[in-house]
């Protein structure tokens, strides 16, 4: 996949369209620091300026100025922590806010973009639906049965996760997923896959802003029929179900009845009104997602998106395989992708270990890469996760990033002390 020009693979790309629906952070805005933008050309190379820099052995240099300087826009490859503010959010908050000025209380009942406070979650529930694919809206030693990944692998195999569901279901153990990483990101199956809970936050891949409104999901017919749960698996006897007023039968909630009559489902969890000002950013990215043609069009193209960033790392020369040790060993500046090679078995981010691991060197490399435009994110001691985004990120972003992260990764072996 590396002969192709990512420029034409940018044009061919149907969910091209989509980048224009997000505001792309500036460089000298971002909190970047490092690099002046004013002495750069603004206007985007043609095909022949592209043609003769690429003979010069030049062209990615002049690709890469005007990625970082044409409008000013950093390459942005963290939607894994934050995603992108949608503009249409932008349009939304605006339309609340003057809501909120002019109709005050009555913003709860009578909205005049069918909005209604009270019932914001019902505006939400549908577009998350399609998300996850539902069918309808002790001690802790003891409850959570944990697994690790095999000896000398990095990440759990799925038909270890398989084996360990069936080995305790018979048992009357729940099957419950942390669906973070997951949600907006790859196409989900929760029904069909007999799970029974989820959780999920939504200011990743769904855009929906920092510290937003998270999501949660029950098995239908697994609700606890009203305040008790019985759940001997995980507690020794009957509880009482963590219950509040939004919860409640929406025809009866505000009549403050002493029994309970919950919804049914997830909704009946709640336990106050869900926070308008984090709800209707993640209603503009739902609707930009039906636009997009929903998750499995999003898919594809992340699909051949971090396909291509695997191909051009696996290429690079800082590259260590899975089983070259001669990084750790010899402390030679390098990297191993630890995110699976299969497509199926990762969605659109890759981790990348820095070596030698414990070196501190990850911290260097990830502070060059800023200084030169690009955000990813960290985890400490050593990993730097780069996600390209399928509604938000381009081909030639990939590019000029993994060129940057090469860049850095021989500027810090330029400065020694490794």
């Amino acid at each position: 996949m590396t002969s192709i020009d990512p420029l034409q693979l940018d044009a061919q790309d149907p969910l091209a369209w989509a980048r224009q629906e997000f505001e792309i952070p500036l460089q000298g805005d971002s909190g970047g620091h490092g690099m002046s933008l004013s002495s750069l050309p603004p206007s985007h190379p043609s095909q022949t300026q592209l043609d003769q820099a690429n003979k010069s052995g030049h062209g990615l240099h002049v690709l890469r100025s005007w990625l970082l300087t044409g409008d000013g826009q950093v390459v942005y490859l963290c939607g894994n922590s934050l995603g992108l503010l949608p503009k249409k959010a932008r349009e939304l908050m605006i339309q609340e806010i003057d809501v909120w000025s002019k109709r005050a209380v009555y913003g709860h009942f009578a909205h005049p973009h069918d909005r209604p406070w009270k019932n914001i979650d019902d505006t939400v529930v549908p577009g998350l639906a399609k998300v996850v694919a539902t069918l309808s809206p002790q001690q802790i030693d003891n409850a959570v049965v944990a697994l690790e990944p095999r000896e000398g692998e990095d990440t759990l195999r799925t038909e270890d996760i398989l084996a360990r569901i069936e080995e305790y279901g018979d048992e009357g153990a729940y099957f419950g997923l942390d669906l973070a990483h997951a949600v907006g990101n790859v196409p989900l199956e929760l029904s069909a896959w007999g799970v029974d809970f989820a959780a999920w936050c939504t200011y990743k891949y769904l855009n929906s802003g920092p510290g937003a409104v998270a999501g949660y999901y029950i098995k239908e017919g697994l609700d606890d029929g009203g305040r008790r749960s019985r759940l001997p698996y995980l507690f020794s006897r009957a509880t009482i179900r963590l219950a509040g007023w939004w919860g409640q039968n929406r025809t009866t909630r505000f009549l403050m009845s002493p029994e309970f009559d919950p919804i049914p489902g997830a909704q009946g969890y709640q336990h106050s009104n869900p926070p308008v000002f984090s709800s209707i950013p993640l209603i503009a990215h739902l609707e930009l997602l039906e636009r997009a043609g929903g998750m499995q069009v999003l898919r594809r193209k992340s699909e051949a998106l971090t396909g291509y960033l695997w191909d051009l790392l696996e290429r690079s020369r800082f590259h260590v395989p899975p089983a070259g040790g001669e990084a750790t060993t010899t402390g030679r500046i390098g990297f191993r992708i630890l995110t699976p090679s299969t497509p199926s078995e990762r969605g659109c981010q890759l981790s990348l270990l820095i070596l030698p691991a414990g070196s501190h060197t990850m911290e260097r490399v990830f502070n060059h890469m800023v200084q030169r435009g690009v955000v990813g994110d960290e985890r400490r001691p050593d990993v730097i996760r780069l996600s390209p985004v399928p509604l938000y990120n381009r081909f030639v972003d990939v590019q000029v990033a993994v060129r940057v992260f090469e860049e850095s990764l021989q500027a810090v072996l330029d400065e020694g002390d490794v």
